[in-house]
């Protein structure tokens, strides 16, 4: 199965030659080509821990513990409580537990296509470029009716929103999250479907002993014993997310062997509410202003503890993480690092310091070449100005709620997203997905705006809400493809002989 890391860096090469020729129908086709190269790469099996940022609801305003799931490469959903070996051309799922997924039966659990917990669709071709509500729904009901069949058909379990089946499509347009990875066995991949395709799904889900964090803790143990593991003192006696992911890590380093990497799949820009980063117990308390005062006036001898037992044992940033291991081969590398000081080997360990240093900046970016988009960006957007494409800089923080407020949405056949919106009074269509914002009838004036205002977010976002590199390089390419695209629209646009139907400019009135 190929590395997600490898398919995002593939596709940021492909597109920048795609775009270099300034051509968006022959970007489509070099992508298919891509993904046709991809489906005969050679497999890799991995397994992962998820740790998904915390979402403002229920007792997770308080706790801010987040969710915990796991990722396969190699196996696949037969069907949603059903395990299978999966095909060259599958790009693995995930698997997770919730208080109820609310369906005909109490299942403990439910599996699903890992591009389906991503993004909502099948193919990642067909991701949504922005998220809403409304986009989130059509997506989960889209899965509904094309995957749950027989398993979700009362009442409660379509019309719900406490339904935590949900939770498993789409998780990328409500919060960013991070996976862990290690390699596995074959034997391994086909004990675990074995196991778990033989034990009785039938949920005990309960806050303490029995929740999404153990649920991961035993499936992890089954691989490896003891690679996952609770923090009591930190979490006050409960079983939490980051305490998995923490204790994962720790396996990874202590077993090169494992090749531990670290992904991270950002919260896509749109109108729902920003997801927070995960924390343990003794954090929580450390960072939360909430907490904190009642602690000082009614714990305040027990604080100082806490606040010691969080600095000194408690700490784990998943994001530093990212940045120490960004790819299987830094696990080999730092081991070599490790060697050449055991041999006074100061000049070797200076080489393979900067390899591995090489090889986070290639995912993560470097502070200049963050500022470096900054300032082109501000050249874009000035000159979109001078075009009246947007009226200002602060109508692109403003886009996504008008088009979820004014226009139609819908959904294709394959998960892709459209929008119909009255523009100047005059009906147009904008695609709203990676696959057709580009596609035929597609305004190219929205579209130009539309990846103005992705790339305006994630050039704004802290680290944790930031794409990485290769993604944000990709959609640095349909940038520059949209503005070409909208050019040569109003290039023909203003040749129209006298007396032709022109089209209608965007009114910036509705935007104010």
């Amino acid at each position: 199965m190929p590395e997600l890391t490898s398919i995002r860096s593939r596709m940021a090469s492909v597109r920048t030659l795609a775009v270099g020729a300034g051509n968006s129908a022959r970007l489509a086709a070099v992508l298919v080509l891509l993904f046709v190269c991809l489906a005969a790469s050679p497999a890799n099996a991995d397994v992962g821990v998820l740790l998904n940022e915390s979402l403002d609801t229920s007792f997770a305003r308080i706790s801010g513990s987040g969710h915990s799931a796991v990722y396969f490469s190699r196996i696949c959903p037969e069907t949603p409580i059903k395990l299978r070996l999966c095909r060259p051309d599958e790009q693995g799922s995930v698997m997770s537990n919730y208080t109820t997924l609310g369906e005909a039966e109490p299942f403990e659990w439910n599996i699903v296509p890992l591009s389906i917990y991503l993004y909502g669709v099948e193919d990642p071709q067909d991701r949504p470029l922005f998220g809403s509500q409304k986009i989130k729904h059509a997506l989960e009901e889209r899965y509904r009716e094309k995957f749950l069949t027989g398993y979700c058909d009362s009442p409660s379990c379509r019309t719900s929103n406490k339904a935590e089946w949900r939770e498993m499509v789409g998780a990328t347009l409500e919060r960013s999250l991070y996976i862990f990875v290690v390699e596995t066995s074959l034997e391994q991949d086909r004990a675990l479907i074995a196991e778990f395709n033989s034990l009785p799904n039938q949920n005990h889900f309960n806050g303490i002993t029995k929740n999404c964090a153990t649920f991961t803790r035993h499936i992890i143990n089954t691989y490896y014993p003891h690679a996952t593991r609770a923090d009591y003192l930190n979490d006050f006696g409960l079983i939490t997310p980051k305490a998995i992911a923490r204790s994962f890590t720790r396996y990874g380093e202590k077993h090169p062997e494992a090749h531990l990497r670290v992904l991270h799949f950002a919260q896509l820009p749109g109108t729902i509410k920003r997801s927070t980063e995960c924390r343990n117990g003794t954090e929580q308390l450390y960072h939360s202003k909430k907490l904190l005062v009642p602690m000082i006036l009614f714990a305040d001898h027990e604080l100082p503890f806490m606040a010691a037992s969080y600095l000194l044992t408690g700490r784990f940033n998943p994001q530093h993480a990212l940045e120490q291991h960004p790819t299987a081969e830094t696990s080999d590398i730092k081991q070599e690092i490790r060697e050449a000081k055991a041999q006074n080997d100061p000049s070797r360990e200076e080489q393979l310091e900067a390899v591995a240093n090489q090889q986070s900046a290639q995912l993560v970016g470097t502070a200049q070449e963050w500022k470096q988009y900054r300032e082109e960006f501000g050249s874009l957007t000035n000159e979109a100005i001078s075009r009246e494409i947007i009226p200002n800089t602060d109508f692109l923080g403003r886009l996504y709620k008008y088009l979820d407020r004014a226009g139609t949405l819908s959904v294709d056949a394959h998960g892709a997203l459209w929008l119909d919106i009255s523009q100047g009074g005059k009906p147009a269509k904008l695609g709203l997905s990676a696959s057709n914002i580009f596609a035929s009838g597609t305004d190219s004036q929205w579209a130009y705006a539309l990846t103005l205002a992705r790339a305006d977010h994630y050039l704004k976002s802290p680290k944790h809400s930031r794409e990485i590199m290769p993604d944000f390089k990709n959609d640095w390419a349909l940038l520059q493809a949209a503005r070409f695209n909208s050019s040569i629209f109003a290039a023909a646009n203003s040749t129209l002989p006298s007396g032709s139907t022109r089209a209608t400019p965007v009114s910036f009135g509705q935007f104010q």
